[in-house]
């Protein structure tokens, strides 16, 4: 199947890369001209403005935008609904707002053409593992797109069937899910990532306890000090709290084990905010989810053991670099 690729960056560059490797043709557009031409040489077709980009495109065209959320996917979006046809297909693969996919599906059908939100997992990893897709959008328009999200997703792989699942016919086991219409990809993505604070922070908070296990507050005979790489490993053996984020965890602190190469400084990308919006909107009590993104904000003013690991996950799974260590 042929799509084009607006967005080169940590997420769509391999994601191209998993999409060629699976067989299907891509279009591929970035700002920065020397992007476009590595991925020529390894067998996309390269495109120097939108114009290019979308007449190059074959009917029905579709148009994957990975580019950073906000003003940059809501001018691209704006752009492509210039020049794209009744038919055509703008698919937002990005950390979109879920409000802002209603309105831009609202906006793009009075042209006839169609928009499909799908929420993105998978950070740098996602090439080898595949992409966690949740996606929202028209029925048929989503069934058009089903090659694309086949090859995306990691498939059913070596992970061990939920009981009772054999009798059901959700792709969900596959990697990759129809929400619900317009928004309800990023809806669930949101949530996802508001969910993620809550656990990165835990661990976080857990390490941050180990460290502090030999503090002269304690009494001497029960000061300890642990090795947090081995705890972090030994948890990911047969351990209820094992997760691929702890796997990350792991690796980090091998590497590093007092973190020095990270600064605390924790970003936040806007889901969190977004997930406790969403529950104070709905009446939901997110205690946890809100504890977490208000640690993300302290991180900012003064930085502990748990930040930098914060930010060592981060690293690790999306190849977010935050702020460096000041000397």
């Amino acid at each position: 199947m042929q799509l084009g690729m607006i967005g080169l960056g940590r997420m769509g560059a391999n994601m191209v890369r998993r999409l060629i490797s699976g067989g299907h043709r891509c279009i591929v557009y970035n700002r920065t001209p020397d992007k476009v031409k590595e991925f020529i040489n390894e067998g996309a077709t390269g495109t120097t403005s939108l114009d290019e980009f979308v007449s190059k495109l074959s009917k029905p065209r579709v148009a994957w935008i990975m580019v950073p959320s906000g003003d940059p996917t809501e001018q691209m979006v704006l752009a492509l609904g210039e020049r794209m046809e009744p038919g055509d297909i703008i698919v937002d693969g990005g950390n979109s707002y879920y409000k802002d996919d209603v309105r831009r599906a609202k906006l793009l059908k009075g042209k006839g053409i169609h928009y499909v939100d799908v929420g993105t997992s998978g950070g740098i990893w996602g090439r080898e593992r595949g992409y966690c897709l949740m996606i929202g959008g028209e029925t048929d328009t989503v069934k058009h797109l089903l090659p694309l999200f086949k090859t995306l997703a990691p498939g059913r792989g070596e992970i061990s069937r939920t009981p009772g699942r054999e009798n059901t016919e959700s792709t969900a086991e596959h990697g990759y899910l129809h929400c619900g219409p317009n928004g309800a990809g990023h809806f669930v993505k949101m949530i996802h990532n508001g969910i993620e604070y809550g656990m990165m922070q835990a661990y976080a908070e857990g390490f941050d306890i180990l460290k502090n296990a030999n503090s002269e507050n304690l009494p001497e005979d029960c000061q300890y000090n642990f090795n947090f790489a081995d705890i972090a490993e030994v948890w990911r053996r047969g351990s209820v709290v094992g997760s691929w984020l702890l796997d990350l965890t792991a690796m980090a602190l091998l590497e590093n084990p007092t973190l020095s190469d990270y600064s605390g400084f924790v970003q936040d990308s806007g889901e969190g905010r977004w997930t406790i919006m969403a529950a104070i909107e709905e009446g939901v009590p997110a205690n946890v989810l809100s504890a977490a993104l208000y640690t993300r904000f302290r991180s900012r003013q003064e930085h502990t053991f748990a930040e930098k690991l914060l930010s060592a996950m981060r690293f690790k799974f999306g190849g977010h670099v935050e702020y460096p260590v000041k000397g």
